[in-house]
């Protein structure tokens, strides 16, 4: 009995080293790192994922020191360009604590899917699934004052034709006559200036004191002519 004892204790100790071997190379070197998507005002050091973003980078730590690193983000759903076509790529190598991050970067609304891979990886690239989401103002576009188009992109705002301001006090602008310089209807204007009768060639003063004096001696004529014949009647 005292060598089966000991026989058995040194079975159970193989036994368990064998059973504990895997779990120890459960985690082969180089894929023991984790990436996330941060916003671009996340501290690096904070180890959360923020699907939605605008403006962002790539933030990768618990890799090997000095790892080589290769992503790629792929356009996904709910924009404009086909699922799986690339819209970002970069490489770089992570520093002597397995960390790295990327510099900040913008995409168009939608959603993206971030291909992570590195040297030394045993299976498939990390990955992660995001969107992007910059309402109300996208990447690229200028804000929109009040009452004012939207700028489409690579569009100039059109020209709004302005119309000059009036002089002080109401006067008209110069070259065009004044009120009291126009011609009233009805009447014509001389050469000399002079509107409505005619230029006078003379004096009418003397003409008038001629025909008195010709009525006058009219007068006189007859009464005398007068006064002779009621003389040679009697």
């Amino acid at each position: 009995m005292r060598i089966l004892i000991p026989a058995g204790a040194l079975v159970t100790a193989v036994t368990a080293s064998l059973l504990l071997a895997p779990s120890a190379s459960a985690t082969p070197k180089g894929d023991n790192g984790t990436v996330k998507i941060h916003d671009a005002k996340t501290g690096e050091e904070l180890r959360r994922n923020e699907p939605k973003v605008c403006s962002f980078y790539l933030d990768a730590f618990g890799f090997d020191a000095t790892q080589k690193v290769q992503w790629h983000i792929e356009a996904w759903a709910n924009n404009d360009l086909d699922k799986g076509e690339t819209v970002r790529t970069g490489d770089f190598a992570l520093d002597g604590s397995g960390h790295g991050r990327t510099t900040d970067m913008t995409l168009p609304d939608g959603q993206y899917k971030l291909f992570w891979n590195f040297e030394g990886e045993n299976g498939k690239a990390k990955h992660k699934v995001f969107k992007s989401d910059c309402e109300p103002g996208k990447p690229g576009e200028e804000p929109t004052k009040p009452g004012e188009e939207p700028t489409k992109p690579g569009e100039e705002p059109s020209a709004t034709p302005s119309t000059g301001p009036s002089a002080p006090g109401g006067e008209q602008p110069s070259g065009a006559p004044s009120p009291s310089e126009s011609t009233p209807a009805g009447a014509s204007a001389t050469q000399d200036g002079a509107s409505g009768n005619l230029a006078e060639t003379g004096s009418s003063a003397p003409v008038g004191m001629l025909a008195a004096v010709a009525v006058a001696l009219a007068a006189a004529g007859g009464f005398l002519v007068m006064r002779r014949r009621k003389a040679q009647q009697h």
